[in-house]
């Protein structure tokens, strides 16, 4: 995994092989993910891709970061229902991706079988769940959820009925089942069902379960 932020040439670099591995995922798998073969389709020398990521694993980690660093930013309208809807939508654009959706596909796959996959999931979905839940905890302060609502756990009820659709049933989730998702979430919230009783806000944060 790369530990640092390159820039010039290397930040070229790295940007072609993780397009590169993010196309092969969508095209393959990660069960298919082979160093030589981005390598070959990045157009970069093979001992660049070993020496600087070495593992499939450490590739998809770096990539899963990069993919988090360049997700939009969360929406900041002051209306919980605005900004939850907003979620929704981005996940679903996502998902619905001829791209995205098929890579997301494939590293979820992965994770079932492949603990560093599972790792490298988790904290994306880590980072993208704390870059929202703002937008629940201000809506607690301003009195509109009731007290103790865990924001993570919020989040994590807009994406998931999104993922269910594209993992369970097979279909691609359109605008209207984001905003489903999203209408649901609040009305849930606004009913306490998201209100922690148990002290487990905390270690709920390192759950899967998120926006994209």
């Amino acid at each position: 995994m790369a530990a640092s932020r390159p820039g010039g040439r290397t930040a070229r670099v790295r940007a072609d092989v993780l397009r590169a591995a993010g196309d092969l995922l969508a095209e393959q798998g990660f069960a298919q993910l082979d160093l030589g073969e981005v390598a070959r389709r990045a157009e970069v020398g093979r001992t660049t891709v070993y020496r600087r990521w070495g593992t499939a694993i450490a590739l998809v980690t770096d990539l899963l970061i990069d993919m988090a660093e360049q997700s939009l930013p969360r929406s900041r309208t002051g209306h919980l229902d605005q900004d939850l809807r907003a979620n929704a939508r981005l996940v679903q654009r996502t998902l619905a991706d001829p791209r995205q959706g098929p890579l997301f596909k494939a590293i979820i796959a992965g994770a079932t079988w492949d603990e560093g996959a599972a790792t490298a999931l988790r904290t994306f979905y880590r980072t993208r769940v704390a870059e929202w839940s703002p937008c629940v905890a201000e809506s607690v302060e301003r009195g509109e959820l009731p007290a103790g609502t865990d924001p993570a756990a919020v989040i994590r009820a807009v994406s998931a009925p999104l993922y269910y659709d594209l993992l369970i049933t097979g279909r691609v989730p359109d605008e209207p089942a984001a905003d489903r998702a999203a209408n649901a979430a609040v009305l849930a919230a606004r009913a306490g069902a998201f209100v922690d009783l148990g002290g487990t806000m905390e270690s709920n944060t390192s759950d899967v379960e998120g926006p994209a």
